[in-house]
């Protein structure tokens, strides 16, 4: 895995170089089509659908004024701010659509079995979903526990963040209906504890 230089890049931040990956790995398409991204923060991801051509974008997150002012003022953005992504609706926009193309996924502190039945609500038929799977979130090791209580930093070697990511994934889709169609490894790791993160795309089974 070569090293993507950070700053280096067209997005409002780092996490856009995640979604590139997999929009790349994938040979997903989103020119054209419709997209909401939960968990936006500061919209790596939001600018990374509109640099691939994404027609319209909701934004989904808690915070308030923390998505890129460039990506605020974007006709194609829908800003949905101060927003549990967990206890949310779809906007009207979206559900008279009958739900959007694509749905990318990054919640804090959320593990996939509660984040992924929330991209559901906005995923039509057909639709994909591209989820970032964070081990440390999923499984911590078990000398972390008190720490991972306290939402401190827990760090997994690369070994056991791929296996914690394969158990999740092999246990949380079947029981929520859904399929995978490919896991990656992140080109960057995690900001805080250096974890090495996967992206993975599943959709309805």
């Amino acid at each position: 895995m070569q090293p993507i230089p950070e700053k280096e890049h067209p997005y409002a931040s780092r996490g856009g170089l995640k979604l590139e990956a997999a929009i790349k790995a994938f040979g997903l398409g989103p020119a054209g089509q419709t997209c909401a991204d939960l968990g936006c923060s500061t919209g790596g991801f939001v600018s990374c659908w509109l640099h691939f051509g994404a027609a319209k974008v909701f934004a989904v997150d808690t915070a308030y004024g923390e998505l890129a002012w460039t990506l605020r003022k974007d006709p194609r953005v829908v800003v949905m701010e101060r927003k549990n992504a967990l206890h949310t609706a779809p906007h009207p926009d979206a559900a008279a659509a009958g739900g959007v193309d694509f749905v990318s996924l990054d919640l804090g502190w959320t593990k996939q079995d509660k984040a992924l039945p929330a991209a559901l609500a906005w995923l039509k038929p057909g639709g994909l979903i591209v989820t970032l799977v964070k081990p440390h979130y999923e499984k911590p090791v078990e000398v972390s526990t008190k720490r991972w209580a306290k939402k401190e930093v827990v760090t997994l070697t690369d070994d056991e963040a791929a296996a914690i990511t394969r158990d999740c994934l092999d246990r949380v889709l079947p029981a929520l209906g859904l399929v995978e169609i490919g896991c990656i490894p992140c080109p960057i790791k995690g900001a805080k504890g250096g974890n090495l993160e996967f992206l993975a795309l599943v959709r309805r089974a």
